[in-house]
Parts: C-alpha cells; structure tokens; sequence
C-alpha cells in the first residue's frame, strides 16, 4: 500500500475522460472564430446561472475579476469599508482594495474555516457598505445569520464561491444566496476551465447589466464608453470548454463526495481533526483538509511516501507582508491562525481510485499516531 503514488491532483485524468468532448468544442470555437465573449460565452452564461439557481450569469476572465466587478456593482469604493475573513485565498481581500476600498477582517469559526456569523455586529461602522463571506474548501458559510445581520444594516452580501460550485446551503446553491456570487474556474477547481476563468451570479439585472459593461471597457454598445471599465473578457475557449465540463459537474461532485465518506470512515479512528459537513449543507469538497498538530512533519513523512498533500492557506492575509498597512498584527484573529498552523489538504479529484484512498488514509492513521 504504502508503494502507491498519490499525486495532489491529476487534470489529464480529467481531461482523458472528456477528450472527445473537449477537443470538439475546441474545434467549435475554432471554426467560428469567435474567440473573446461569442456564442459559446453566452450560452455557457445561461447554463450557469440555471445551474446556480439566479437569472443572470456575467462570464469574466477571473475569480479576482468577479470580486472586483461585484463589489463595484454594489456601489463600493472609496470610504467604504468591507468585511470579510483573513483565512482565505488573497484575492478576497485584494480586491476590496482594488475597489478603493478598506478591508474589515472577522475570524472563522473552526469547524467550517468559514466567517464566524457572531463577529460581524462588532465589526460594522458607519462607513460599512458590504459583506463577503468565503464558502471556503467547498463549504458553504452560513449564511442566514450573515443575511440577518446585512439586512439589519442594509448591508449587501457578495459571495466568494470561488471553491464551492454547486454547493448548498439549506437548499439554496452557492452564488444565489446573497446578492451577488463569484466563481473562479481556475483549472484546479470542482468547474476548470483549461485557463483563467470566472462569473458572476445574481438575480439583479441591474448588478448584472453594470457588470456587462464593466467586463468590457465601460462599453454600453461599441466605442461608447458609460463607465471606467476593463478588460475582464472571457476568452470562446473557456466558454467552450466550460459548457462541456458543466455537464459532468454533479457526477464529479458525487465522486468527490463519495472520496470525503471514505476518507472519513477510514481517518475515523485517527487522532486527526476531519472535515465537518454541517446540518443542511451540501459540501463539494473542493479540497478535504484535515488538521493536525504536527502538520509539517506529517506533510513531510507523506512525501516521503509518495504521498502529495497541499496548504492552503499556511498564512492569514493579515500575516502577509503586503497586508500589514490593515493594521491588523499576530494574535488579531486567533482561530485564522490556529487554522493556518495545522490544515493539510488531502487529494481529492473524482478519478481518485480506491486504492489510493486506502494508502493515504493507512499512511496518515500510521504517521499521525503520537510518538
């Protein structure tokens, strides 16, 4: 068992399984010469936000450039303040600056990783203009007390489902939850474009009609420039590409799923901390993180087995030096950081075999027993 190779993650696995799907949309795309927004964008757009549940989908060049173009669609800018966590992926951060913006950090309660809903009130100000919540790792945050706190403040939530495609919160998918969503199809995501991707979800067609333009240099018909807008386009491949893996996205998340039950039957006896899938979500385990004391030593002894893991994240954006003009220093948000020292990310894909379950899950039981 322990001669197994288990690598992070296998796209050509994916990507062997899809060939002939992915290879005539290509060629699609190719004979049309559309190659920037098209045809294949917009149906891609439409097929998206079905999947989601909203009315509009805005197909974009990025998960970075969805958040920015959310929030300025929620009117944030200059003088606003905008909440959202430290543990994340920079990019929820970044682009509140990138609005004009400033960052308000609360920390995440430990068995998600997700927004601690009972630190919001305290971190709302006058100057408070909106909330991101991070569905972090495939888990969705939750979100009725994060609603309940907006509203009370007229506050608008823009969800940063950057790693939760399809998942559910109390039968509500991600990105329809809140006013706003935003995905990432960066290549290693649950929906991976071959490429830089993202949308944004709404059921606002003002948001979504600002967007449009936004994406597009400002433009409400060509060369009449409305708004300071920018080039945030997303390219005919990537549509392309997406509309064919959109139709596999629920067999992938129900292998993905199926690799969490297993790990979890098999790490139960283990001293390890496991994934929590809360009552009345759907987790789509974009990654399966564990925690553990010893995290670098276990990563390092599973190498040496053959064994790939990932973390993510190993430092809190307030801990980053680019970060440090937040004002916020160590011991600011204590769970954050716990988190940061210990999470470990398993591989998790849909062609993950059953044998390599077993090897990583026999290396982890045997090298995380205390010395």
């Amino acid at each position: 068992m322990a001669n197994i190779k288990v690598p992070y993650l296998d796209l050509r696995a994916q990507y062997r399984s899809i060939k002939p799907e992915i290879d005539q949309a290509v060629a699609r795309v190719l004979d049309s010469c559309q190659f920037v927004l098209g045809p294949e964008i917009a149906e891609f757009e439409k097929e998206f936000a079905s999947y989601c549940g909203t009315t509009e989908c805005v197909a974009v060049n990025s998960g970075t450039s969805a958040l920015h173009l959310a929030l300025l669609a929620a009117g944030v800018g200059p003088g606003d303040e905008v909440i959202t966590v430290p543990f994340t992926f920079v990019a929820s951060v970044s682009t509140i600056l990138y609005a004009g913006a400033k960052p308000v950090l609360v920390d995440i309660e430990p068995r998600t990783f997700n927004m601690n809903p009972d630190a919001l009130e305290a971190a709302i100000s006058p100057r408070t203009k909106a909330i991101v919540p991070v569905h972090l790792y495939g888990h969705p945050a939750d979100m009725d007390p994060i609603l309940e706190v907006a509203q009370k403040n007229k506050l608008i939530v823009i969800e940063d489902a950057a790693q939760a495609h399809g998942a559910k919160y109390k039968g509500r998918s991600s990105g329809s939850i809140g006013d706003i969503g935003c995905f990432s199809f960066y290549p290693a995501k649950n929906l991976g474009a071959c490429g830089e991707g993202g949308a944004i979800t709404t059921s606002n067609p003002e948001y979504a009609r600002k967007i449009r333009m936004l994406r597009d240099w400002g433009q409400d018909r060509k060369y009449h420039h409305v708004l300071h807008g920018y080039n945030y386009r997303m390219e005919g491949f990537q549509g392309a590409i997406l509309r064919v893996k959109l139709r596999h996205l629920e067999q992938w998340t129900t292998a993905r799923r199926s690799i969490g039950k297993k790990y979890n039957e098999l790490l139960a006896g283990s001293d390890l901390l496991l994934p929590t899938e809360m009552p009345g979500t759907r987790h789509v385990y974009h990654l399966y993180t564990i925690r553990a004391d010893n995290r670098d030593a276990l990563q390092a002894a599973l190498l040496n087995e053959e064994i790939q893991t990932g973390i993510h994240y190993s430092t809190p954006v307030h801990l980053q030096p680019a970060y440090a003009e937040l004002g916020y220093g160590p011991d600011s948000f204590p769970e954050s950081e716990k988190a940061a020292k210990e999470v470990l990310s398993l591989p998790i894909y849909p062609e993950l075999s059953d044998s390599q379950i077993k090897a990583v899950a026999e290396a982890l039981t045997r090298l995380a027993q205390p010395a």
